[in-house]
């Protein structure tokens, strides 16, 4: 399996682009860890249904796929941007301080995990699915 923090360093500079998910292409938050998923563990798991700006709920899938974070870089991490809306933003911790995600109007870039995000994070999610978890 390839390292999840160096396959969402190669996504860097990759422009947002709305419902896309290929690298140097095009990819919106959702498409930066959908291509992650192909880069480091093959085919995804389920299609993934049409969605809008502020439509879907990513948390129901990424729990059905994806074992609880560990709160180490390779962790994927839900945001809740606006209080009092729904969790939709996704971005990878890609150090203790920082992360990677696909931003409106950057791209996809590495930010630091500053106050101001550390506070909209809701859940953590481990990379690697469920089925890979050994007890």
């Amino acid at each position: 399996m390839t390292d999840p923090v160096a396959a969402a360093r190669r996504w860097l500079g990759t422009p947002f682009v709305h419902r896309a998910s290929c690298r140097g292409a095009g990819a919106d938050c959702l498409g930066l860890v959908r291509g992650l998923w192909r880069d480091c563990l093959g085919a995804e798991p389920a299609p993934v249904p049409p969605y809008g700006p502020g439509e879907g709920d990513p948390w129901p899938a990424l729990a059905r796929h994806l074992a609880p974070g560990t709160g180490q870089p390779g962790d994927i991490l839900l945001f809740r941007v606006q209080p009092g809306a729904p969790a939709r933003h996704l971005g990878i911790a890609s150090g203790p301080a920082t992360f990677i995600h696909a931003w409106r109007g950057h791209g996809v870039v590495e930010t630091r995990l500053s106050g101001p995000w550390a506070r909209r994070v809701v859940a953590r999610f481990g990379f690697f699915p469920v089925l890979f978890i050994k007890e």
